[in-house]
């Protein structure tokens, strides 16, 4: 990450001392750490050049010994003093940067939460969900070290509710391999289990139950499993009730919009999902998402349920539907215009209540942007279908002549 600082006037009147600077990246670091022939880089660079393949020191080129990138406590504290005297000049002080796990403490947790007594294999877990919430870093460790099989024992054994909810809990946050995917998607009872916690008392164990489902179902690859797990019974239900949580719970709406997302892509059930009212809860919070990635996976999965008579039906009668979707195009991502206008698309060519809707939106003008502007190919398709079906509707103010668009894409009819 770079160092947070104007470089413009950095350069001209200050100069940042030679050892202050990563030799790969040249910029002030910020988290130094020394390899093993002794050359110190900031902590992303060199775990960017090693995440390569590379196994040399990129300044000796010497083999290195070990992987090991030990925390140069030292010159750290020495930048930050250089920061806090050369404030005047826009630096800011970096902060101390919070280290990963260590190996050898992870190890020992593992080893107290897979036996012993039930107190202390509770709170090994509770540490380790605790050290899995804090980082990346720190979830790498912790699945470097054998913790989905040690925790997948754990979830689907018949132990105490504790131990299960809070393995579940370490599960949840870590990247699960396609044989583990399989492992518990083709079991009936694992799947049962995740989905009973679907409708938990507690919002987090039901939020990580349907963390945990949507990881299984993104790492299948199989399209008949995937619809067989979409085809449990109360698994749509579980996931909008997610969403439907009254009280805040960002995560529990990115994983809801998540797992949503995965299901849908059976088709065979997606009328499911809008029996289980799939359809209110995406247009409820599709107004408060904002991270972009939950917003274009939000409208990707309006997409897919436009895509079937009763998703298309119970969209088009919910008022805020069309105003939602006419407002974020042009206004998240490239992805997000596409399924934002795939998904008027197809409300438009099956209502003229959805057409005049949109064109009162604004639609037209949105759609005229949009094909003149650099999105993909197939939302400038869409957006001119879109303006063709809504020709017959157009306001007088939106009629526009041929050379209005030259040299455009628009397609005039």
């Amino acid at each position: 990450m770079p160092a947070t600082f104007n470089l413009e006037p950095l350069d001209i009147s200050l100069h940042i001392p030679h050892h202050f600077r990563c030799p790969i990246s040249l910029e002030l670091m910020r988290d130094p750490v020394t390899v093993s022939t002794g050359q110190t880089y900031d902590r992303l660079s060199i775990e960017a050049w090693l995440a390569t393949g590379n196994t040399t020191c990129p300044v000796t080129r010497q083999p290195l010994t070990d992987f090991n990138l030990i925390p140069n406590h030292t010159l750290r504290r020495l930048i930050q003093d250089w920061c806090v005297a050369n404030r005047s000049f826009g630096v800011e002080r970096i902060p101390t940067p919070k280290q990963p796990a260590e190996p050898v403490l992870v190890r020992s947790l593992l080893r107290q939460a897979a036996s012993g007594p039930y107190g202390l294999r509770v709170s090994s877990l509770r540490k380790l969900r605790s050290l899995a919430r804090e980082s990346d870093k720190n979830r790498i460790v912790i699945a470097a070290n054998n913790a989905r099989e040690v925790m997948m024992s754990i979830a689907f054994a018949d132990v105490g509710s504790d131990l299960r909810h809070d393995s579940l809990a370490v599960l949840s946050v870590l990247a699960l391999t396609e044989e583990e995917c399989v492992s518990v998607g083709s079991d009936p009872d694992r799947i049962g289990f995740l989905v009973n916690l679907l409708f938990h008392s507690l919002i987090d164990v039901r939020v990580n139950s349907a963390a945990v489902i949507e990881s299984v179902v993104a790492g299948i690859r199989s399209p008949e499993l995937r619809t067989e797990i979409s085809g449990a019974e109360g698994i749509f239900d579980g996931i909008v009730g997610i969403l439907n949580y009254p009280f805040i719970h960002p995560r529990g709406v990115k994983v809801g919009i998540k797992a949503l997302f995965a299901l849908c892509l059976a088709k065979q059930h997606r009328g499911r999902a809008v029996a289980a009212g799939a359809v209110e809860a995406l247009v409820e919070r599709l107004a408060e998402v904002e991270n972009c990635g939950d917003a274009e996976r939000a409208l990707a999965t309006v997409e897919l349920l436009c895509r079937i008579p009763a998703g298309c039906e119970a969209f088009e009668a919910h008022a805020l539907t069309v105003p939602l979707l006419v407002k974020v195009t042009l206004k998240v991502s490239g992805r997000a215009t596409e399924y934002a206008a795939g998904a008027l698309l197809a409300l438009c060519s099956a209502s003229e209540r959805a057409q005049r809707d949109a064109v009162a939106a604004g639609v037209v003008t949105q759609l005229l942007l949009l094909v003149q502007s650099d999105c993909t190919e197939r939302a400038k398709r869409k957006a001119q279908m879109l303006l063709k079906l809504l020709r017959n509707s157009w306001p007088d103010a939106y009629v526009v002549k041929t050379e209005d668009f030259a040299g455009s894409d628009v397609v005039l009819f």
